[in-house]
């Protein structure tokens, strides 16, 4: 029981500060603005299931995909971040407002992908919380008997589970926060998490970088 509880709890408090889907559920209402109720619970779902399968991917075969096209995490990292800072600077200093941006660029907020790009990765699931993912996926101790591994495997499953659940809660009931912030207080916030996901994104590139400077 104690490897179990051990498992859940490290996955989760792994993920979640990484993810922060608090401090993502006002960019993401600003950025879904323009759809109906039905749309944006629609989207807040798949959401929450496509970052399920992305970060059970990442725990389950992420170190094998890697090993097998011959990257390491550092690069993974450096990749990803550009891919975040990009997203955060677009977003940042976007000429129009948050909800015109998403509308431009959804032309049918039906569209199956608009859940996945960019409102699931990088925004929500970036390549931080895949790095962690395959970390917790790839460090697995051995000399363990079978029941404990099964016991560390679930665990640290339920605790992915555990985090999607989060996600959907944050973004799905986040709407009375930005109706007490108003139409400046939301863009005022939109803004800041813009600006904070694009320092997100700085961050890995350079935590990258330092897990590559031993290797030279």
């Amino acid at each position: 029981m104690n490897t179990f509880v051990n498992a859940f709890l490290l996955t989760y408090a792994a993920l979640f500060p990484i993810i922060n889907p608090v401090g993502n559920a006002p960019l993401l209402l600003g950025l879904t603005r323009r759809y109906s109720e039905a749309e944006r619970r629609r989207v807040v779902r798949g959401i929450a299931i496509y970052s399920f399968f992305l970060l059970l991917g990442s725990l389950v075969i992420g170190s094998h995909v890697l090993e097998f096209f011959g990257l390491s995490l550092p690069i993974v990292r450096i990749g990803g971040g550009i891919v975040v800072a990009a997203f955060g600077w677009e977003l940042l200093n976007s000429g129009h407002s948050a909800d015109d941006r998403a509308a431009a660029a959804s032309p049918s907020p039906r569209a199956a992908l608009d859940a996945f790009y960019p409102l699931t990765m990088p925004m929500t699931v970036g390549p931080g919380a895949m790095s962690v993912a395959v970390a917790i996926g790839s460090q697995r101790p051995t000399g363990l008997e079978l029941s404990q591994i099964l016991a560390q495997e679930g665990a640290a499953i339920l605790g992915i589970l555990a985090v999607s659940i989060t996600i959907y809660l944050c973004y799905r009931y986040g709407e009375g926060l930005v109706a007490k912030l108003g139409a400046s207080g939301s863009n005022v916030v939109i803004r800041l998490s813009a600006f904070l996901l694009f320092c997100i994104g700085i961050q890995i590139i350079w935590h990258g970088w330092q897990g590559l400077a031993p290797l030279h």
